[in-house]
């Protein structure tokens, strides 16, 4: 007697995390349907979408929404369960008495800015077949560094157009801020639209965190402007400076939180990662993201500057010996992607790249009862940063590489708001908003450690 399987599809998704800037979740859902990459390309904003034809089931995302599926086996044919986080996935699983097929490296990630197509045949299943949707091209724009940051500022702010397009303008909106240039650039960008738009620029806030070592409450009339433990993290006296030079001081508030109320192996199951930079960043993103929501119960929309640095390849080759100056500049979207699907070191639980460590800014925002927005990993800006040509700006020196990324900002800033923005050394989130002492302290863990941390959390 032949046996007929049956395909399950089981969604977890919420589609109100999408962020869709030019189509609904309906027309992109059915651009993602259709199996046509260029299609797929079509759809602007940050987004995890699938949908299913007969007994395929195909998916896409881009680098701002994780997307996750487990094939579980039934009797009567395989299930596949898609969710945003691995804990979803296990819960559904333990529910349905399937809890003895989980493990959460069976869980596979989506790789961002590709089409996963999945065959539910029942057994054995066929790998997913992926298909490039984004593959922006290299080296198309000139050497003019005017030109270049007037391109790339201009389409982070047409991006940012179009978000505020789709928000109630009595809403208001924050900027997670240390006054770098990724997070400064954006929030000019946003108070410049803001204004040309006619609406209230009191809508914006720009957050930034000061971790404490002194467990003292927040007092309700303090000068939100500034720490209210009266010590500034580095990051809060930056941001203080950043927005004093240009008239804009009104507009930040330092949200202070006690060191001792970090917690790293709390930070791994929010993050279901062990990376260790990336727990580092999820730490203090998932500090200022809960000491936003305990001073604004009712405050939905935040905007970062996650993708940055990756976009105009701003990480000190240095700290990483499996990378040189030639594998970066040669490799489309290297920090974007990781080394890609092809390679031996791409994981599929994990994807690689900003495709996987995207979520230390997704996770805790969303942990938070936020809506989150990154535009600078959005598709549209990206391809204006891959049409850099870095190779002849830089002519493989490393110092002019790291240069490059303020004169860029800079001028793209001045060019779409009129303003000239400081530029600061870079430092990573996670080092300016805590002292030495206490970062080394609270971050005295190995990549081993943070991966008992994760198996535990899913014991």
């Amino acid at each position: 007697m032949h046996h007929a399987y049956v395909e399950r599809v089981v969604d977890l998704l919420d589609p109100a995390g999408n962020v869709l800037l030019n189509m609904s979740v309906e027309e992109a859902t059915e651009r993602v349907a259709s199996g046509d990459a260029a299609r797929v390309r079509e759809i602007d904003g940050q987004f995890a979408l699938w949908a299913k034809r007969g007994n395929l089931v195909r998916l896409a995302r881009s680098i701002g929404r994780p997307l996750r599926y487990f094939l579980a086996k039934r009797a009567e044919g395989p299930c596949l369960i898609i969710a945003e986080r691995i804990d979803e996935i296990a819960a559904w699983l333990r529910a349905e008495g399937y809890s003895d097929q989980f493990h959460p490296s069976y869980t596979h990630m989506v790789p961002a800015h590709h089409l996963t197509e999945i065959a539910l045949l029942g057994c054995p299943d066929p790998n997913p077949t992926l298909t490039r949707f984004f593959a922006p091209q290299r080296n198309r724009l000139s050497t003019n560094l005017d030109e270049i940051g007037a391109a790339y500022i201009g389409t982070l702010a047409a991006e940012c157009d179009k978000w505020l397009d789709r928000i109630d303008r009595r809403e208001p909106l924050g900027v997670l801020f240390s006054g770098g240039i990724d997070s400064g650039a954006l929030f000019l960008v946003l108070h410049h639209l803001l204004l040309r738009r006619g609406e209230s620029p009191a809508r914006l806030k720009a957050f930034t965190l000061n971790v404490s070592s002194l467990d003292a409450p927040v007092r309700a009339d303090a000068d939100r402007r500034r720490s209210d433990e009266g010590v500034q993290s580095t990051d809060a006296a930056q941001a203080a400076r950043f927005l004093d030079e240009l008239d804009l001081g009104l507009f930040l508030e330092v949200i202070d939180m006690p060191s001792d109320k970090l917690d790293v192996a709390e930070t791994i199951r929010v993050i279901e990662d062990y990376k260790p930079l990336d727990v580092q960043s999820a730490t203090m993103a998932l500090a200022l993201c809960r000491g936003i929501r305990q001073r604004y119960s009712d405050w939905k929309y935040l905007a970062d500057g996650d993708g940055g640095d990756e976009n105009l390849k701003d990480y000190p080759i240095e700290d990483n010996p499996e990378l040189t100056i030639r594998s970066v500049l040669n490799n489309t979207m290297l920090y974007q992607e990781g080394w890609g699907v092809e390679a031996i070191k791409h994981s599929l639980t994990y994807s690689g790249g900003q495709s996987r460590g995207h979520i230390r800014t997704a996770a805790p925002a969303r942990a938070c009862g936020f809506v989150g927005f990154s535009p600078y990993a959005l598709p549209n800006v990206i391809e204006v940063a891959e049409g850099i040509p870095f190779i002849e700006l830089t002519d493989w020196d490393h110092s002019r590489l790291y240069a490059l990324k303020g004169e860029i900002v800079r001028r793209g800033v001045e060019s779409v708001t009129g303003l000239t923005m400081p530029i600061f050394e870079k430092r990573r989130f996670q080092r300016g908003v805590v002292d030495e002492a206490r970062f080394e302290q609270l971050f005295a863990h190995s990549e081993a450690d943070y991966r008992r941390m994760l198996t535990a959390a899913f014991a």
